[in-house]
């Protein structure tokens, strides 16, 4: 059994990762890498033959995981791709979405590049066909079921918590008549999340490929969101009688902002404000967590036992079209505008920065990371004048950051998955798909613990 770390090795993104049985090759994972130095195009630049690949087994739908599918589709991948019900529904949104960036990026690069008297043009990673190829190709499993693969092989998608469907892929092999287990974890969520139900602890296994997001960081534990979400719309809301940003993306981030919105308004903590839910995305995604409620934790179920549908509640307005969307500006009373995307490098959020980061009533929550470079990133450094838009535009807004809503397990959670595992049966860890400080966070901690860790190279096979 060969195992070869293709993406997020020594890094966060593009996660790949081949395994060959018996001549079997399973890839986990397919995931757009975003590196500062890679052009999007390179992600085409695959270190093996798509067409030889058996099988892909997708942990969940974030493009970080499962974004450059329709490109391996489309680069001659001809087999099934495994998922939970609700992981191939929000992969074909994210997907499609992507589309729409491709093309839009394409349309601003070629027209910057006629006026520069280039006489080609750039085409996009893929297209709609090529999403729709992929999402035919998508075979559900439900959690907790063993699936098999061939003769030698079985698969266990384990809940991890992160996001809707996310699972930890846990493999049983027949190695030349030798029995071999291996998990991976993808994404592991964090305990208490809302709406999302907490990991479940893994099976024993002999090789364990686990993330490290987070590992060296540990998430604030002093307020609870609620409390930070009370305080926050009581200054921006009431007692200034202004309105709140919320950037956050549309899969995941929203659902539980809103639902935690909807405990504090239902409760009476906090009087009727108006709430605008501003992204098509966002609208879809929620019907997706709609259809599968009985993924959902206890504390949710309970609420729409007791009072209804955790996603909707008086003063709530989704908002479908653009027209509407620009209307939001001429709303002057105090409000919430949640919108995408979380990093302000796109999407309708870019018009309310547009038109509030010069107000000085008006406060900017983040609640979520911005990676360097993105216009979030800058606003949370403490810039005085951003670029948005083709302008340079003083910050008069006040900005402010919670933690609470990252849907990623701390030092502490990453360590505790692997802690289930007991050091003398699990033969090696790798770690991967985080920053080079933060795996040598985890893998010291674990080594102090007695595991075999190794940070893998990208594209070092090892033989298990």
């Amino acid at each position: 059994m060969n195992l070869t770390i293709h993406g997020a090795a020594r890094q966060v993104t593009g996660s790949m990762h081949l395994l060959e049985v018996n001549q079997y090759k399973i890839l986990i994972d397919c995931g757009l890498d975003y590196e500062k130095d890679r052009n999007i195009q390179a992600n085409e630049d695959f270190p093996f033959n798509p067409s030889e690949v058996d099988v892909v087994i997708l942990t969940h739908a974030h493009i970080d995981h499962s974004g450059n599918l329709p490109t391996l589709v489309r680069m001659g991948f001809e087999g099934q791709i495994l998922c939970t019900p609700p992981t191939a529904e929000l992969a074909e949104l994210l997907l499609m979405d992507s589309v729409s960036i491709f093309l839009n990026k394409m349309h601003k690069q070629n027209k910057h590049r006629r006026g520069k008297h280039h006489s080609t043009t750039r085409q996009p990673l893929y297209l709609q066909k090529h999403v729709m190829d992929t999402v035919e190709r998508m075979v559900t499993v439900g959690f907790n079921k063993p699936f098999r693969l061939n003769g030698d092989i079985e698969l266990t998608f384990i809940p991890v918590g992160h996001l809707l469907g996310a699972a930890a892929v846990v493999l049983k092999l027949n190695d030349h008549g030798e029995e071999k287990t291996i998990a991976f974890t993808g994404d592991i969520g964090r305990n208490n999340y809302p709406v999302l139900n907490d990991p479940q602890p893994l099976p024993p296994v002999d090789y364990l490929v686990s993330e490290s997001t987070y590992g060296g960081r540990f998430h604030s534990k002093d307020k609870t969101i609620e409390q930070v979400l009370i305080e926050t719309i009581d200054k921006a809301c009431i007692k200034e009688s202004g309105r709140l940003i919320i950037p956050a993306f549309s899969i995941g981030r929203t659902q539980a902002l809103v639902y935690s919105l909807n405990k504090i308004f239902s409760s009476g903590l906090l009087p009727p404000i108006k709430v605008f839910v501003d992204s098509p995305m966002a609208s879809a995604s929620t019907q997706v967590f709609r259809k599968h409620h009985g993924l959902l934790n206890e504390e949710a179920q309970e609420f729409y036992r007791d009072k209804g549908d955790e996603f909707e509640f008086d003063n709530l307005t989704y908002v479908e079209n653009l027209k509407d969307s620009r209307q939001i500006a001429n709303y002057f009373e105090p409000c919430i505008i949640i919108s995408s995307a979380g990093m302000l490098e796109g999407g309708r959020i870019q018009d309310h920065l547009y038109n509030n980061i010069q107000n000085y009533y008006c406060t900017i929550l983040f609640i979520g990371y911005c990676a360097k470079g993105t216009l979030g990133y800058r606003l949370l450094r403490g810039d005085p004048v951003v670029h948005i838009k083709d302008r340079e535009m003083a910050v008069y807004a006040t900005i402010k950051k919670t933690d609470l809503f990252s849907a990623h397990g701390d030092h502490d959670d990453l360590v505790n998955t692997v802690k289930q595992q007991k050091p003398e049966k699990l033969k090696k860890v790798f770690l991967v798909h985080g920053e080079d400080e933060s795996m040598q966070a985890m893998a010291d901690a674990l080594f102090a613990d007695g595991y075999k860790v190794t940070i893998p190279e990208k594209s070092l096979s090892y033989t298990l």
